[in-house]
């Protein structure tokens, strides 16, 4: 086994730091009738001394699959039993995680009416079995999740209209609330750490009002949860639009659960371009909004991404709620790697400086991710490594882990791949070089 040997983390190490937590993979997304599980494609269900591997580089808190849809599948605690028992050996804190871009076991869906207490149901389980565990996700990224499974068709079940794509974020939202509530009856201090993916979105001038309802309409999953969405909100006549009912919104100000830790996950595409000008782009870069285009702001603005720190500010000046990166990760070489998660501890670490509340950086993906190229979608041998990479059957540590060892501590990142920007900065990224042209002139 490959591994860092590395020294137990002393308080005064950190410099007041924000605490570096790991995730390894494991979302079970549900396409058509089968299931793609990250955990059985990395080995990591079959492999109890991972948690040694994390452990060695530092890191003490740990988000964890307690998923409903494997559990239900194989109906024991036994696996669960043995891997919680390990990290609390370790000295790790496990955030359980109930479900991760999936849509629940086979007798259920986002779009279920019955969904929400469903979902209660295992967090019951979860609560009772476990009453220690002081900190939960039970639905990882719901507006994310919501908008690929109802809008776009892209997971399980698979539609592709506002309305279902409405239905399966409000139900996640309900189930959060409910599986809060029940956990809580069990250990009344246990922590919502709730997860979104999070960007910035702009385009042309021409589709200014799309651009910024959905600037706004990302940060739903929060201001549901906060109890925030009344008449006097933004998006209420656009829900009411798309089939949402009074009675189904107010329910949320009628039962506020407001995050502890907002979760903010921002990947190099998260920050997106809307154009109208669709005869200039390659077939394929519609969008389910509309006859637009919807591409990577990265490929086509001059200025680039607006970056993590930029997000983290707008979270807390909007919640006033203690903010964290729940997902770092990039799909690309190792060096890439290193580049991404300095561009983005050095974000986080800005946004602290100015007055953020900033509790957490999570280096995401720490055995890699399996068919995110094609969205998880079909079984393509599609591999991106990650902090560790699985491919010679146990895992080995890749330089991305010194570097993680060092921020663990405390310590600003150091890599030779440091002397060189990422890719996001360079000139060569634009691929479509139309935000700043007129129509006319990109013609000629």
């Amino acid at each position: 086994m490959s591994q860092l040997e590395l020294a137990p983390i002393s308080p005064g190490q950190r410099s007041g730091a924000p605490e570096v937590w790991g995730g390894a993979e494991y979302t079970c997304n549900r396409v058509q009738d089968g299931y793609f599980d990250q955990m059985e494609l990395s080995g990591h269900a079959h492999r109890i001394d991972d948690y040694e591997r994390f452990c060695s580089l530092g890191i003490r808190t740990f988000r964890f699959g307690l998923l409903w849809e494997r559990h239900e599948r194989e109906p024991s605690w036994r696996w669960a039993d043995e891997r919680l028992a390990r990290l609390r050996a370790l000295g790790m804190r496990p955030v359980a995680s109930l479900l991760h871009h999936g849509s629940g076991p086979a007798h259920t869906s986002l779009v279920d009416p019955q969904f929400p207490e469903k979902l209660a149901g295992y967090a019951t389980q979860v609560a009772e079995r476990y009453p220690w565990i002081d900190a939960y996700t039970p639905v990882n990224e719901p507006h994310t999740t919501a908008r690929f499974s109802g809008l776009y068709g892209v997971w399980y079940p698979h539609h592709r209209s506002h309305t279902s794509y409405l239905h399966a974020l409000l139900n996640q939202l309900k189930g959060t609330v409910l599986s809060m509530r029940a956990i809580r009856r069990v250990n009344p201090g246990a922590e919502l750490i709730q997860t979104d993916d999070v960007g910035d979105i702009s385009g042309t001038e021409e589709l200014r009002p799309m651009w910024e309802l959905l600037n706004e309409r990302q940060w739903l999953t929060f201001d549901l949860l906060a109890g925030r969405v009344d008449r006097d909100h933004r998006l209420f006549e656009y829900l009411l639009t798309h089939g949402i009912t009074e009675r189904e919104i107010f329910w949320f100000a009628e039962n506020p659960c407001p995050p502890d830790v907002l979760g903010i996950n921002y990947y190099v595409t998260s920050d997106r371009w809307l154009d109208h000008r669709v005869d200039l782009y390659p077939a394929g870069r519609g969008s389910a909004e509309g006859p637009v285009v919807d591409v990577e702001a990265v490929r086509v603005r001059p200025d680039g991404i607006v970056g993590v720190g930029h997000l983290l500010t707008k979270a807390w000046e909007r919640y006033g709620i203690p903010v964290a990166i729940t997902e770092v990760h990039l799909g690309a070489h190792v060096d890439e790697q290193i580049r991404w998660l300095a561009d983005m501890w050095h974000g986080m670490r800005a946004a602290q400086r100015s007055g953020v509340d900033c509790k957490a950086f999570t280096v995401w993906a720490l055995l890699g991710s399996f068919y995110w190229n094609q969205l998880v979608t079909c079984e393509n041998g599609h591999y991106e490594p990650g902090v560790f990479d699985v491919r010679g059957g146990q895992p080995r540590a890749t330089e991305l882990a010194k570097v993680v060892a060092q921020i663990a501590r405390g310590k600003d990142p150091r890599h030779p791949a440091l002397s060189h920007a990422g890719w996001w900065k360079h000139d060569l990224r634009i691929q479509f070089p139309y935000a700043e042209d007129g129509a006319e002139e990109i013609a000629a």
